[in-house]
């Protein structure tokens, strides 16, 4: 095979990259050997960009990147790099703002064409094989900037020159413009309300996504609390949520929440978990309790590997049909059940014909059907003249059947790279449920967790990488991998009480500090100064889907401050939210991690602590469970130790309750210990 046809990511870590290692195009891995390649040959770079469970990525792939003459096109006029975003998330930030600057938005698979510098002069998203729907094919793209590379080249390089400033004076951070001050919460929770969908929850139109981290800031918010609980429980009536399964899939494509688009990632499950539970807390409504219980069931099930580790995602497909796995027909239904009983569950999760869902890429499977609550348990069970907990029983019996059954058809395809970020998400989320729900095998799998990022991603000096597959660490740490475990540890240390946890954590932030901290604009940065340099250095404070780096950042921060009275951290968590002022006000909904930080910030000073043997805490630990107070810096251990709230305090199972640095009296006393805290609850906790 010439030099040209070698395809390189035959040995790659991602299984995104290894799905490409068969493709006739000659791709090249991210690196410095590509970009010297194109300076060589003297020809552009074609950056693709995508990841393993994402649909229109693997329609592209089928459609362009596995065929012959595409490729042999590809591998004559460009040198071809292939990106998996989850494995990089800094490089596909950097040239999503270029690709939404030329064409006004961005999305997977991503194509950008770049000059063998690395600067980008013409981007979209997918392209189709032939035209179509007023977007130009492939191959009209490619032979467009091959032509434009030969012929037009200073007009080409000065256009490129020129996104590349605007791509750099985009991610420069702003100046401060004013407090984000108590005052502005409820102005945020105002401007959700706007658009609120009252009637199916949520916020706007479709699509819909699950947003946990503003239904997290609403859950602090006495007047926003409506929303957060009425957007859940919508949620977990659709068919987003995996009504036989358990956990969710990645968004809704109607505003009733019932047809999702299929792929499930650890990031949603691992925040959902956490706002459920949270949801649990505070309403004592068990429904968020057993949805919590269920997305944690699939996580063990299907994410976690024997290791302790979480695997990032599934895919939507199944043998190329999307949802093909969770759908289906009444007919399917009762093959499993029988007549009745299939009928019954037919009726419950709004299984019929037709269906409500059809792939429009593969019409000839027909169309199936997402289960969703069409008829709740109480219309049945006066329907049929039993007790609701008769038909819940029922049901459940009847769900976890056609489950078993579900799991003999073919699975999705798993993504089994580990991502520090994502797993320090998951981190918390078993730890709080360990906390929360009083089910200790919920602590050892985050211990374990905990242990494994120890083990195979933390470096001699602290630091972590991003990265594990094929038994390699790979990737220089980014801020959201320090940030988010570090966020998970605090979570571990008070469901579990081990102060070892507490002061990695604050390793954590020291390494935040100093890597990642830009102390003129006052924010983070999403990647090191070790990092590999790339067009610009980017601060994010948007939520994607996933807890934004500076929300991330001030979080930890405001940990930091509250367990070791570190004030210098406090005023870095003030001074980043205040950079974010405008944007905030502006668009709600997309900072929410940042306004729960806000909460956080301007929330009572306070302090829980719980000392004495797991015997002896074990009662008021029990009723601290049932209590929200989710800026309170917990710290139920066995002694006392270094931290302010638990310095020169005997143990026997006491507990501590203060408020700014004013104590209520000790007790052992279940009654009184609960009182207390309601206190507590009630004053803005």
């Amino acid at each position: 095979m010439n030099r040209l046809g070698i395809n390189r990511l035959g040995q790659e870590s991602s299984p995104y990259l290894r799905q490409h290692a068969d493709n006739p195009v000659a791709w090249w891995p991210w690196g410095e050997g590509a970009f010297r390649e194109a300076r060589e040959r003297d020809v552009p770079v074609l950056l693709s960009v995508g990841y393993s469970t994402c649909h229109w990525c693997h329609v592209m792939a089928h459609e362009s990147f596995e065929d012959a003459a595409t490729a042999e096109y590809m591998n004559a006029h460009f040198v071809n790099v292939k990106v998996d975003r989850e494995e990089r998330p800094d490089v596909d930030a950097v040239y999503m703002a270029a690709t939404q600057a030329l064409t006004g938005q961005g999305g997977w698979p991503m194509t950008v064409f770049l000059t063998p510098d690395g600067a980008p002069f013409y981007a979209g998203t997918y392209f189709p094989p032939r035209d179509g729907h007023g977007m130009p094919s492939f191959s009209r793209v490619m032979a467009s900037v091959e032509r434009a590379w030969r012929e037009e080249r200073p007009k080409l390089l000065g256009n490129a020159e020129a996104l590349t400033e605007h791509v750099r004076e985009a991610s420069r951070p702003r100046a401060a413009d004013g407090e984000v001050d108590a005052g502005l919460l409820e102005r945020a929770v105002g401007n959700l309300r706007r658009a609120f969908d009252e009637a199916l929850g949520g916020f706007g139109g479709a699509p819909k996504f699950p947003a946990p981290t503003t239904l997290d800031f609403l859950l602090t918010q006495p007047t926003g609390r409506l929303m957060a609980l009425h957007t859940l429980r919508r949620m977990l009536a659709g068919g987003l949520h995996d009504q036989l399964g358990g956990g969710f899939h990645r968004y809704s494509v109607d505003e009733a929440w019932r047809v999702p688009h299929f792929e499930k990632m650890l990031y949603d499950n691992a925040q959902l978990a956490r706002t459920l539970l949270r949801a649990y807390q505070l309403s004592g409504d068990p429904t968020f309790a057993g949805a919590a219980r269920g997305t944690l069931a699939y996580l063990r099930r299907e994410m976690l590997t024997p290791d302790g580790s979480f695997c990032s995602a599934q895919d939507a497909d199944t043998g190329g049909v999307e949802g093909l796995t969770f759908t289906w027909t009444p007919a399917e239904v009762r093959d499993v059940l029988g007549d009745a009983d299939g009928e019954l569950l037919c009726r419950h999760l709004g299984i019929g014909d037709p269906g409500n869902f059809l792939d429009p890429h593969r019409p000839e499977v027909g169309r199936r059907s997402v289960p969703f609550v069409a008829l709740p348990v109480p219309d049945l069970a006066l329907d049929l003249r039993q007790t609701e907990g008769e038909v819940t029983a029922h049901l459940d019996a009847l769900k976890a059947r056609l489950l078993a059954a579900r799991a003999q058809r073919p699975q999705p395809g798993t993504d089994d790279k580990v991502l520090t970020s994502w797993n320090g998400l998951a981190l918390a989320a078993f730890a709080d449920a360990a906390r929360i729900l009083r089910e200790p095998e919920y602590l050892e799998v985050a211990r374990r967790n905990a242990a494994f990022i120890e083990d195979h991603l933390a470096l001699p000096d602290g630091t972590l990488r991003h990265t594990w597959g094929g038994g390699q660490a790979r990737v220089e740490g980014l801020m959201e991998d320090h940030a988010l475990y570090a966020l998970g540890l605090v979570a571990l240390f008070q469901a579990g009480g081990d102060l070892t946890h507490l002061h990695r954590a604050r390793e954590l932030w020291g390494v935040v500090r100093r890597d990642f901290w830009n102390e003129e604009a006052g924010v983070f940065m999403a990647s090191g100064g070790r990092a590999e340099p790339l067009l610009a250095r980017q601060a994010p404070g948007f939520d994607s889907a996933v807890l934004s780096e500076n929300a991330a950042g001030a979080l930890l921060a405001l940990w930091m401050h509250r367990y070791f009275a570190d004030e210098a951290a406090e005023g870095m968590a003030r001074r980043t939210m205040n950079a974010f002022r405008g944007d905030m006000l502006a668009a709600a909904s997309g900072f929410g991690g940042l306004w729960l930080a806000a909460a956080f910030l301007h929330a009572p000073h306070t302090e829980v602590a719980i000392i004495g043997t797991p015997d002896e805490r074990a009662p008021l630990e029990e009723v601290a469970a049932g209590v929200f107070l989710p800026f309170a810096a917990l710290a139920f251990t066995e002694v006392g130790g270094d931290l302010p709230v638990l310095q020169d305090r005997p143990g026997d199972g006491r507990g501590y309750v203060c408020v700014h640095h004013t104590c209520d009296l000790p007790t052992t006393d279940p009654g009184v210990f609960r009182a207390q805290l309601d206190r507590v609850a009630g004053g803005g906790q």
